[in-house]
């Protein structure tokens, strides 16, 4: 049977209908429902009440250690308590690195002074006897490597400061950081007795920075500590005059690794259950403050994520879990063990929204995956308007999600104003009081929204 030009017309031009009216009810519940998902968190920003009992009755949470298993269970009770539909841990074996009571560096010539100093995660210790030794400053790794012989018996200090001329904080610190992860290694292998590093921070006080440094395995785990930016400065004056001696003191060492878990909560999509959108943060911090911006602020962030979902009795199409990841900030075996579960699981993460950038107020999302799923992904922008979160760039994700990318998830950060992150990160500045509830709360907010869209949606 034959139709004519007429008809075939009109059928084409009902169909157009139907389908611009499914998609115009789809964006009003949408809309619907992110109004109510912003009034729910602002009227009550939970997020920032479960940042105030992570940091005061856990606090600080280096991976291996009781305060980290408390915050598991902390996080645990925490998913029950919202009424997630499923709650449970994942083990893996963690590393066990303690800091210990002597953490001592100071100048002994040309006059004696006292520096801000702590250890970094992975430094070796001194068995409590002091070490000391010629100080010999350098700007970079490479030329660290250059000095050869003359390293050692010395103690090598990594100078190099954040370059203030970038915009982006993160760029500072990606061009400063290798002195603490790598330096130490080739000042050891050189024959150095320690490394000193300048702290990774803009700031200008006496807060030392810690953070991980990384050792081969066969090269010896000398003391490194990094040392506050003002001391750094005064170093840098001694050394222009002449000669400088340092000795140090640490405590420091690597105990055998230990069990710990990852800590999942969801909320089971009623229509494709086995399609999974991520939201997280890592659970474990540095023993220097409390671990607030780095990063209890994303891991009550991605709870929040859930708790405002279940408050509102908002049903998903597609499943949105919560994953708060252990041992980020010193071997990332929490994410690489969620990764290889689900490759044994055979589950499909169609999306992973990380944030590890701290509290403040967000911008918008930098998303990795295809040009296809990017501009799904950059459709949902329009959401993000209403709270001005709705900045959708090209490249992001994080340290724990990273590893399902070879899955082809979707992996997405949430960008903040982050002009302040790296005066309090890992340091004892990162304390509750450098956190804004409306701001921590908007963080949660823009990665419900997204979470939420793409649930709807799919990619």
């Amino acid at each position: 049977m034959k139709i004519n030009s007429c008809l075939k017309s009109a059928i084409l031009f009902c169909g157009l209908l139907i389908n611009n009216n499914l998609q115009s009810q789809s964006e009003n519940y949408l809309n619907e429902d992110v109004k109510k998902i912003i009034k729910e968190g602002l009227i009550n920003q939970d997020a920032y009440k479960f940042l105030y009992e992570l940091t005061s009755k856990v606090g600080a949470r280096v991976s291996g250690s009781p305060q980290a298993e408390k915050a598991v269970a902390w996080g645990k009770a925490k998913m029950e308590e919202i009424n997630s539909d499923s709650v449970w841990l994942e083990n893996m074996m963690v590393p066990r690195w303690v800091r210990g009571k002597n953490e001592i560096a100071e100048v002994t010539y040309p006059k004696k002074i006292k520096l801000n100093s702590c250890a970094l995660g992975g430094s070796g210790g001194t068995n409590d006897k002091w070490v000391s030794g010629e100080v010999i400053k350098v700007n970079s790794v490479d030329e660290a490597k250059l000095l050869g012989d003359k390293a050692k018996g010395k103690i090598i200090y990594f100078s190099r400061p954040f370059d203030q001329s970038l915009f982006e904080p993160g760029r500072a610190y990606g061009g400063a950081v290798d002195q603490r992860g790598r330096g130490p290694n080739e000042a050891s292998k050189l024959g150095a007795v320690a490394a000193i590093v300048r702290s990774m921070t803009h700031a200008l006080d006496d807060k030392p920075h810690t953070g991980a440094t990384n050792f081969e395995k066969d090269v010896k785990k000398i003391p490194a500590l990094a040392i506050s930016t003002i001391d750094a400065n005064n170093l840098n004056l001694l050394l222009e005059k002449g000669k400088v001696e340092i000795r140090v003191k640490l405590s420091a060492e690597t105990l055998p690794d230990v069990e710990s878990s990852n800590v999942i909560g969801q909320i089971t999509g009623s229509e494709f259950p086995n399609e999974i959108i991520l939201v997280g943060g890592h659970l474990d911090s540095w023993d220097k403050g409390t671990g607030t911006h780095d990063d209890g602020t994303g891991c009550v962030q991605s709870i929040e994520v859930l708790n405002l979902i279940k408050r509102l009795g908002i049903k998903p199409k597609r499943t949105i879990r919560a994953v708060l990841f252990m041992n980020e900030e010193n071997g990332l075996r929490g994410g690489l063990d969620y990764a290889r579960r689900r490759k044994t699981l055979n589950e499909k993460h169609i999306a992973a929204i990380e944030s590890d950038g701290g509290g403040f107020t967000p911008t918008g999302f930098g998303v990795t995956t295809d040009s296809l799923k990017f501009e799904k992904i950059k459709s949902f922008a329009t959401l993000l308007e209403q709270i001005n979160s709705s900045r959708i760039t090209k490249g992001g994700g994080g340290a724990d999600i990273g590893p399902l990318g070879e899955f082809g998830t979707a992996l997405i950060g949430l960008d903040h104003d982050s002009q302040r992150y790296f005066d309090y990160h890992h340091s004892d500045n990162d304390t509750i009081d450098k956190v804004n509830s409306r701001e921590l709360e908007l963080g949660a907010i823009a990665m419900t929204i997204l979470a939420y869209a793409i649930s709807e949606n799919g990619l």
